[in-house]
């Protein structure tokens, strides 16, 4: 799932199937005001839109099968991002904890590998971009 407007982490949560999961771990990240010495005014993610969704989907269908987890939900931002605002948000419904953990970490670090999407960070001393987030 991708969107150009915010993420209510409870309402995707919501998505989730729980049927015989004694867990749900999940992750949810934010746009820090800050990098270094550098106060972050923004972030735009840009997409490869028509590629970000079936990525997310092999991500988690990879997550199911690899760790045994039951279900899996992510979104991902694009647009403006501000400070304090969610970028992503991933839930993961497990039997039990170990592999919701595993999975839920496994997850970010393969999306931030593999997912087609671009970052500027519009800050204090100037605009950046940030290549190599997918």
């Amino acid at each position: 799932m991708t969107d150009d407007t915010s993420i209510e982490p409870e309402e995707l949560r919501d998505l989730l199937s729980t049927d015989g999961c004694g867990s749900i771990v999940s992750f949810v990240g934010l746009t820090r005001g800050s990098d270094g010495a550098n106060e972050v005014h923004s972030l735009e993610f840009d997409a490869w839109g028509e590629k970000l969704p079936s990525v997310l989907e092999s991500i988690a269908q990879q997550a199911i099968t690899k760790f045994g987890v039951s279900s899996v939900v992510i979104a991902h931002r694009t647009g403006i991002v501000l400070p304090g605002e969610t970028i992503v948000c991933i839930h993961v419904g497990s039997k039990h904890r170990r592999e919701g953990f595993e999975g839920c970490s496994w997850i970010i670090d393969e999306l931030k590998g593999q997912a087609p999407l671009w970052k500027k960070e519009t800050r204090s001393d100037g605009v950046h971009w940030k290549g190599g987030i997918g």
